[in-house]
């Protein structure tokens, strides 16, 4: 299975969560006043890790 993206309301607002193939969380983002503003958040999440370098701590 391939990791996705969900986008969910929580007690706080709406939050989106990167699910991993196995099925377990491995990211999740804070909350949004709006549906439309964490789908958003994925956007630029996705943008962002496409072009992220890896670097040693």
């Amino acid at each position: 299975m391939a990791a996705r993206f969900e986008v969910y309301e929580g007690g706080d607002g709406w939050r989106w969560r990167l699910i991993a193939g196995n099925g377990e969380n491995v990211a999740s983002g804070q909350a949004y006043a709006s549906k439309d503003g964490a789908k958003k958040g994925v956007d630029a999440v996705k943008r962002a890790a496409a072009e992220a370098e890896v670097t040693e701590a």
